[in-house]
């Protein structure tokens, strides 16, 4: 399984690696001033995630990603038990969602896992099937695949993380070549299923929606949230109110300041120049990630790439979105930034299999 042998370590995009180390260290700083007013617990729980991250990503470079592609039907069913388990023995219904396995103190969200495992295994099914794809048989059987996980994930329920998982199942389907008659037809069919499922959707989901439409609408109880992360970027201006000195962070304003609503405490306290910088830390991973898609000869390495390159474009542009109100609030956290060792971990993981997978040296093709 490791073989750093097969591994050009000259390869290793170094600029994609500096990025995610700037973000990491970047996030730190942001959630010590998020706890800073609570508990110094947030901070330390994810510098210990963010070391063990960052070890596992250099691990995962050595690994033999054939071997991983082998495996890719026992982790799919695994990750599918572990969403259903939760749905019965899980924790989370508190915070709107049974999400969560809790073990005395150590908490871990399956979803979160199964992003990495999806991505993976659809990758692997679809490099088998690159040929057949648009043939109709063939598209149900991978759409079935996929989309299983996300039907659970809506059991729990967690929209939010469903749509995270529906737009990686687009992109790399996007990416394998699917027909555009299949995209358009999709595209329809959602827009016309739109009145069905916010019927299905819970109180507290069609709030944060009537309050995306209608900001004035609640402002004292379901907008509040909305409100206070608008008043603290607000009140940032271009250079901020400085480290450690945010009125609506440090005297705790903002709901959920250290996950959902880190990017808020971010422009309060650093101003538009500190979200600026984000945002183009953001760019300068993703596009190294696409470069990497681009220019590799391997279908699986371009489908992997694409896939978690679309999970973390998702999760930057809602959060960042739902923070500044263009988007619906959906607790979608901010990768690198958002507390959350589970969370963190796995975006690292994403970087090394990314990383991984775009040195490994292909064998020598005599045909």
């Amino acid at each position: 399984m490791l073989n750093i042998n097969k591994k050009n370590i000259n390869k290793i995009d170094k600029l994609l690696l500096l990025s995610v180390i700037i973000l990491v260290l970047y996030g730190l700083t942001v959630l010590f001033t998020a706890g800073y007013s609570l508990s110094n617990t947030y901070f330390k729980k994810q510098v210990v995630a963010s070391v063990i991250g960052l070890i596992v990503v250099f691990f995962i470079i050595s690994i033999d990603i054939n071997v991983i592609k082998k495996f890719y039907i026992p982790l799919y069913i695994i990750c599918n038990i572990l969403l259903v388990l939760v749905l019965f023995i899980g924790v989370g219904d508190e915070w709107g969602a049974r999400s969560w396995f809790k073990f005395g103190p150590i908490n871990f969200q399956p979803s979160e896992i199964t992003k990495i495992v999806l991505v993976l295994s659809l990758a692997r099914v679809l490099e088998i099937n690159k040929t057949k794809i648009n043939e109709p048989k063939t598209l149900l059987k991978i759409l079935a695949f996929a989309f299983l996980p996300v039907f659970l994930i809506l059991k729990q329920p967690d929209a939010g993380t469903a749509m995270v998982y529906t737009f990686i199942i687009i992109i790399m389907l996007f990416t394998a070549g699917i027909d555009w008659k299949y995209i358009i037809g999709a595209l329809l069919l959602g827009i016309v299923s739109l009145p069905f499922m916010y019927l299905r959707l819970d109180q507290f989901q069609r709030d944060r929606i009537l309050n995306f439409l209608h900001p004035e609408r609640d402002v004292s109880n379901t907008g509040w949230q909305a409100l206070q992360g608008k008043i603290a970027i607000g009140s940032g201006k271009l250079t901020g109110e400085g480290f450690l000195k945010g009125v609506q962070n440090q005297y705790s304003f903002i709901p959920e300041k250290q996950t959902d609503f880190i990017f808020a405490v971010l422009v309060e306290e650093f101003g538009f120049i500190g979200g600026i910088l984000l945002i183009l830390l953001y760019l300068l991973m993703l596009y190294r990630c696409v470069v990497i898609a681009q220019n590799t000869d391997s279908f699986y390495t371009k489908l992997i790439t694409m896939g978690f390159s679309a999970m973390f474009l998702f999760h930057i542009f809602e959060n960042i979105g739902m923070t500044i109100g263009v988007m619906p609030i959906t607790g979608i956290p901010l990768p690198f930034l958002s507390y959350g060792g589970t969370f963190q971990i796995i975006n690292l993981i994403s970087i090394g299999i990314i990383i991984s997978s775009s040195i490994q040296k292909d064998p020598l093709n005599f045909i």
